[in-house]
């Protein structure tokens, strides 16, 4: 007599989602983080800070955006749902810089 195997455990199937992008934009609008130039912070902190307070950025695209917002006033840190947006320049601002948020 042979035995038969176990049954095997599958994970039910996830239902296939149709969302395109621009219904996922209109249900979560992105918000730009921008960064602000002052005259109080080091080139280095504010480096420093980007890439501490917003986790995807390397170091070579904090300084580029530290040299945008220094010669141009103002530079986009990022784009992101407004709730993660708010929370970077909450982050941004903790560490003494200026930085606002506006729709994309």
């Amino acid at each position: 007599m042979t035995e038969t195997p176990p049954p095997v455990a599958t994970e039910p199937a996830l239902p296939e989602t149709d969302i395109d992008e621009e219904s996922l934009l209109a249900l979560i609008p992105p918000y730009r983080v921008i960064l602000h130039n002052d005259d109080h912070n080091t080139m280095d902190h504010v480096v420093e800070s980007l890439v501490q307070c917003v986790p995807s950025l390397t170091v070579e695209a904090a300084a580029a955006i530290m040299f945008e917002a220094h010669n141009e006033g103002q530079a986009t840190v990022i784009e992101c749902p407004k709730e993660t947006a708010e929370h970077y320049r909450e982050a941004l601002e903790s560490r003494g810089l200026t930085a606002t948020i506006e729709p994309a």
